[in-house]
């Protein structure tokens, strides 16, 4: 940036806008003066030119081979000034206000040769007692032998003193208009930067901790500062959203992580309270470990959640086969318990079924609803993959079990939501909710129902439902491309 662009940056925006203004004024009005001056002064020069040709076609039949003009009388009625030189410049004859001085220099009158040409001379001045003789002076060839040239002259007075008045009264105008230009650029800069200015003192005060506040947008109008108004609000209403959430999570997790805390605090002081032999140190041991473990699996999920809120959107690259997740799965829990492989039943509908997620997150998604259904319901539990609409692809996970209350659907996939006899049972509350905000990321839809209760109720353009009156998690995503 060179200085003088460094110089104005740190101008204020006021100020520039009203200079730049002005300045582009100020070319207009140079321009369109020049103009006016320019075709002023062509049709004075124009009117003076017609006066000299009516004047010269009177006087070049009166010039004689001597160079001497024959009537006089008819030469002096022209009113003009008027003068008769041979080649080298010697005046032979005048007439009118010609001094005795030829009119035009030799140089002149070379430049001129045969032809018509028109010279002004004299100086002309803004100021009129700078200007002495000023002459508008054609000259043209004779028909005699030898040639010689004529001169005709008018006073260029009028002439030079209506363009003199033209310039003052462009220049006084110029200037006048000038500051009426700069004077309204300058009102209309305020009224302009007003907004911003007062968005600018709101906006400092809600940084000094009035969260509460909003930029005060003007209603009924549409322009780009009231537009900037309503983005700005709208950015604020979700900052504080966010933060609200994110105090709502810091305070619940504040609550789940002091149970385990306390419960591992409350051990320790009991196994201080006397001796004990080695086994029994090592049964406090486990029973701390299990302690352990539990605030470890839920520091686990609290971070997980955290990290998948934070993140839009997936990749692209990510992709997986919801049918091949779903199977693998199945077939790895019935293989750690066959005890119960019968519990779970898959029900594969479609041979592949390609989603937007990583197999990870897939198996994050129906690891914790299997987890949910195998602690919080009943055996059997149907799991079900297929592809119900073009675009869509399907993962259902439906158990046995009493269900969820209507009041406990609707809000079952809020963190640390858990009904009342599920509090003793394994779990933090965390899993519905990190499967909502996986779906979520991914574009796609969770749906909870319940003996005819859906909740949400089907979107349009989504798939409907179609299962028994059985608790039923209903994962819909959009389908990927085919896997190669």
């Amino acid at each position: 940036m060179t200085p003088v662009r460094a110089r104005l940056s740190r101008l204020p925006l006021r100020v520039r806008l009203v200079a730049g203004f002005s300045a582009a004024t100020f070319v207009v009005l140079l321009a369109a003066g020049a103009l006016v001056y320019w075709r002023v002064d062509y049709a004075l020069d124009r009117n003076l030119d017609a006066e000299l040709e009516q004047a010269a076609s009177t006087l070049t039949p009166l010039v004689a081979a001597t160079g001497e003009v024959t009537n006089r009388d008819a030469a002096a009625a022209t009113g003009v000034a008027w003068q008769v030189v041979d080649g080298d410049g010697l005046l032979l004859d005048r007439g009118g206000p010609a001094g005795t001085t030829p009119m035009l220099s030799r140089s002149q009158l070379a430049e001129a040769g045969t032809q018509t040409r028109t010279f002004n001379v004299g100086d002309f001045d803004i100021l009129p007692e700078a200007a002495r003789e000023p002459y508008r002076v054609q000259v043209t060839g004779t028909p005699t032998t030898p040639s010689y040239h004529l001169l005709v002259a008018v006073r260029r007075d009028h002439r030079d003193e209506a363009l003199r008045e033209l310039l003052l009264q462009l220049v006084v105008a110029g200037i006048g208009t000038l500051l009426i230009t700069a004077f309204v650029g300058d009102r209309l800069a305020r009224a302009a930067l007003r907004p911003v200015e007062r968005y600018r003192q709101q906006a400092a005060a809600i940084a000094a901790g009035a969260t509460d506040l909003r930029l005060d947008v003007p209603p009924g109008r549409d322009d780009e500062v009231t537009r900037l108004g309503h983005t700005f609000n709208d950015m604020l209403a979700a900052l504080e959203r966010a933060l609200d959430r994110e105090r709502h999570f810091v305070n619940e997790a504040s609550h789940e992580l002091r149970t385990p805390i306390t419960l591992l605090a409350g051990r320790i002081q009991l196994a201080r309270r006397r001796r004990r032999t080695p086994d029994e140190h090592e049964h406090v041991l486990n029973e701390l470990e299990i302690d352990v473990a539990r605030l470890a699996r839920l520091a686990d999920q609290l971070l997980t959640l955290g990290s998948t809120a934070a993140t839009s959107a997936p990749r692209e690259t990510e992709h997986s086969d919801l049918a091949a997740v779903a199977a693998r799965m199945v077939s790895q829990r019935r293989l750690a318990d066959p005890g119960r492989a019968g519990d779970i039943v898959l029900d594969q509908l479609a041979t592949t079924v390609p989603v937007a997620l990583a197999d990870v997150e897939a198996e994050r998604i129906l690891g914790n609803l299997l987890d949910n259904a195998l602690h919080h319901g009943a055996a059997p539990v149907q799991v079900t993959v297929d592809r119900p609409a073009p675009g869509w692809a399907r993962l259902r996970v439906a158990d046995a079990g009493p269900g969820m209350a209507p009041d406990l659907l609707a809000t079952a996939t809020q963190r640390f939501t858990r009904a009342a006899e599920a509090r003793t049972r394994p779990g933090a509350g965390l899993g519905l909710a990190l499967v909502a905000a996986l779906v979520e990321r991914a574009g796609g839809e969770l749906r909870l129902c319940h003996d005819g209760r859906h909740h949400p109720s089907p979107a349009p353009g989504t798939p409907d439902c179609d299962h028994g009156p059985e608790l039923t998690v209903t994962v819909l995503l959009p389908a990927g491309p085919a896997q190669a």
